[in-house]
């Protein structure tokens, strides 16, 4: 066994083996994987490894299927088999509600190039004659839907990885992780030392362990599931083609041919989460003790919709752990606070995600950043906050709902609320109906009256529909009052603030007093922050932006930190409020001494709010007059009875993220994650106009921006107006011109102001030209639509300005 090395890889299961193949594929010989026992000693040897596209992430959706892809690439190489069958697969929908998610998703699917299909009953009885079909109004179909052997597979991986130069060293335990000053690590086993420049955890239902060694806590939970393989079956022995997969949602259950029987699995409600307080070392190769008495319900619906399971006996069951997150995407990526300690654990769909998340570990680390988007899958998208206590019921309620339909409005209650700021009993006897964000309660909309005090999931709009309007007209028409503590915040102090600034962001660096609007790019030009950044002094800085985001922005500013530059993570210690419409600078004059109108737009002062010290900034993102008043969080309620008191006068009303995000399409402003994001340049969203070319500083993804700026991309963000029906624009849904689909849109909604649906979208920059009709398909939908470039909302931007 060698005892230096480039990257030591921890795992030896399907995902382990992924990242090593990866990291040799992209050019990294030097590198190798340590196992505790034989590969495929974890959750892989019992998988029952099906494979499938499809993901309401469309990100990960694509990661899916570049995994799928990569296996025939695999046999080719080693000349080994996955044991591949692409039998395609068939998902049912049992109410509508279902069947309008089936068919959002294949509307994502025309612009990814998944050639996915709407089926009737009819249509699935023809593909999938054991089907009891009673209660299904259709289903989805995905021809390249499959299963495979997850031995087979992650012996593939490993082989091609061995080819390109990897080392492989069986039966050695890791027993602990050690940092050099110098980033690297010492890499201690029981058959010595490993000096390592870096370290990937793929330690799979141990990754807890392997965190722990290293002082981090991943937030991650072994869940125990079951699936039973039944005796052959004439039914399937008399087929001339093997059975499709068939995905019955309402009945928790998946259901594929195994041989010459079935393999019928469960997502189960009494579902049992596994060591809790840690993964036995000893444990590899067993099975958990059968237990379907947990999965007696299941088993019923099952047998009503596979009648010929009444007839099947049961050849095996294997109940065995497999990881998830709380949210159930994988944990991937450079873990906060450590130097060159890599995650890629929590992949609970190994065989379906595997080859996606070994490639995104292996660009991140190669070559700086990966080719896509991957936030839904970073490790830093949950904070310092997060603790066993939330990961456990959060993890337990997705395992639940694992199969439920997934709306784009829906907030999931467990572990709620967790971290909550001192307006929260305020605002909930005030109505709030609450949403959240990186662990914080955010107000969605305030139920006043009669109106709902939960807002129903729906693809449709939704009950909140009216409360969101009477908000929205509010604001525009007086003043409203929003907490902005959902913001991220930063403090950014030093001699060389200044400079690190100015290397740091794409936009100009504002005066004292003033501040900016500026994208934060990575080396290859992509977005991967959208800041406001404020000169409070001649060596300080305040900086905001996604709240979301906080732990991924940092992680950026610590990896390329210096010295003389100071930057601190402030968003929970400042916190306060926005006032917004066009009498919000007399709420504010109320309450202050200062000259509130000397205040310029885009203008920083301290003010005495009532008797709060507060930073005052003249900017909003509702696109009217307005002001974000920051305070320490110890004096946010002080803060709130002043101006609540002055507004009176005004009939000022509190709004929530609904309003919002309503208020924002008035001005065609885009949002983080949705317009802007690392899939994005600032050339096709339009943040190019906050890059300063003119500075003489050589920021990061400058030279990609001056490409862009001398040749402009191919696409180009723009707004359209949509003849919607009872459902609007939510994200990626594709945009048809002269019958082809040649763009999809980034987010949309409705503006409760203009009355008027709204969707903003990426389309060719051929297309971009005012009045350009095309259609958005909704909900299987084709809605008119027509290309405006006029905002609906101060065009002339005089009430931002005023």
């Amino acid at each position: 066994m060698k005892t230096t090395t480039r990257v030591c890889v921890i795992g030896g299961g399907v995902v382990g083996c992924s990242v090593l193949y990866h990291l040799t594929k992209l050019g990294w010989s030097d590198v190798m994987l340590l196992e505790r026992s034989e590969l495929t000693s974890g959750s892989t040897w019992h998988a029952a490894g099906g494979f499938h596209t499809m993901n309401s992430d469309t990100n990960m959706a694509a990661l899916q299927g570049y995994t799928i892809g990569l296996y025939k690439e695999l046999e080719e190489i080693t000349g080994m088999s996955c044991g591949l069958h692409h039998v395609g697969g068939i998902t049912l929908a049992e109410t509508p509600e279902r069947f309008d998610m089936l068919k959002a998703e294949r509307a994502k699917h025309r612009y990814m190039g998944l050639d996915t299909a709407i089926l009737t009953p009819a249509e699935i009885a023809d593909m999938a004659e054991l089907v009891n079909l009673d209660g299904i109004i259709g289903g989805l179909y995905d021809p390249l839907d499959g299963h495979l052997d997850p031995s087979g597979t992650t012996h593939a991986y490993a082989r091609a990885a061995k080819l390109a130069g990897a080392e492989i060293e069986l039966h050695c335990k890791v027993e602990d992780l050690q940092p050099r000053p110098d980033g690297s690590w010492d890499v201690i086993t029981n058959k010595g030392t490993i000096h390592a420049e870096h370290v990937v955890n793929a330690a799979g239902l141990w990754a807890r362990e392997v965190g722990a060694m290293a002082g981090v806590y991943l937030p991650l939970l072994p869940m125990a599931h079951q699936y039973l393989v039944t005796d052959d079956l004439p039914e399937i022995m008399n087929r001339e083609t093997e059975f499709p997969h068939v995905l019955d949602c309402a009945g928790e259950s998946y259901f594929r041919q195994e041989g010459r029987g079935l393999c019928i699995g469960f997502y189960e409600q009494p579902c049992e989460p596994w060591a809790l307080s840690g993964t036995p070392w000893e444990f590899g190769h067993e099975l958990l003790p059968d237990n379907l008495e947990k999965v007696s319900d299941s088993i019923e619906m099952a047998y009503h919709r596979f009648p010929v399971l009444e007839r099947a006996g049961v050849k095996r069951v294997i109940h065995g752990p497999f990881t998830f997150a709380p949210d159930g995407n994988p944990l991937v990526g450079p873990v906060p606070g450590l130097r060159n300690y890599w995650s890629a654990c929590a992949v609970m769909a190994g065989f379906s995600q595997g080859g996606g998340v070994g490639l995104t570990l292996a660009q991140w680390m190669i070559e700086g950043e990966p080719e896509r988007d991957v936030t839904g899958l970073d490790v830093a998208r949950y904070g310092k906050w997060i603790t066993p206590g939330y990961t456990v019921p959060k993890v337990i309620e997705f395992y639940q709902k694992r199969f439920s339909v997934s709306y784009p409005n829906e907030e999931r209650p467990a572990a709620r609320p967790h971290r909550t700021t001192a307006m929260y009993d305020i605002f909930n006897e005030m109505g709030a109906v609450w949403g959240h964000q990186f662990g914080l309660e955010v107000p969605n909309y305030f139920a006043q009256g009669d109106e709902p005090t939960f807002e129903t999931p729906s693809f449709t709009r939704s009950n909140a529909f009216e409360a969101t309007g009477r908000e929205v007209r509010a604001v525009r028409e007086s003043v409203g009052i929003n907490e902005i503590q959902n913001f991220g915040k930063f403090r950014v102090t030093g001699p060389k603030a200044r400079d690190w600034l100015d290397r740091i962001m794409a936009g100009r660096i504002p005066k004292e007093g003033k501040l900016t609007l500026t994208p934060m790019l990575s080396p290859k030009g992509r977005i991967i922050g959208d800041f406001t950044i404020s000169c409070m002094g001649p060596e300080s800085y305040a900086l905001t932006a996604s709240y979301g985001a906080q732990s991924m922005h940092l992680r950026w500013f610590e990896q390329h930190g210096e010295d003389g530059v100071t930057i601190e993570n402030v968003s929970d210690r400042l916190t306060g409020f926005q006032l917004a419409g066009p009498r919000s600078r007399d709420v504010l004059q109320a309450c202050t001494p200062s000259n509130v109108a000397a205040l310029p737009f885009l203008g920083v002062a301290q003010m005495v709010v009532g008797q709060i010290a507060c930073t005052v900034q003249r900017v909003s993102y509702t696109g009217d007059l307005g002001y974000e008043i920051y305070c320490d969080h110890m004096d946010q309620r002080a803060l709130w009875h002043t101006l609540w008191t002055a507004g009176q006068a005004h009939n000022i009303t509190p709004f929530g993220m609904r309003a919002m995000m309503s208020l924002r399409l008035d001005r065609f402003f885009g949002s983080w994650l949705r317009e802007f994001s690392p899939d994005y340049t600032p050339a096709e969203t339009g943040l190019d106009r906050f890059i300063s070319f003119k500075k003489n500083s050589d920021f990061i993804g400058r030279a990609h921006a001056e490409s862009e700026r001398a040749t402009p991309p191919n696409r180009q963000l723009v707004a359209f107006l949509v003849d919607a029906d009872n459902a609007d624009v939510h994200g990626y849904e594709p945009v048809w011109i002269n019958g082809e689909v040649v763009g999809f849109c980034t987010s949309g909604g409705y503006s409760h102001h203009a009355r008027q649906s709204v969707a903003l979208a990426l389309i060719p920059r051929d297309y971009a030209q005012d009045s350009q009709e095309a259609e958005i398909e909704i909900l299987s939908q084709m809605r008119p639509a027509r290309l405006t470039t006029t905002p609906l909302f101060d065009p002339e931007g005089t009430a931002l300005r005023a």
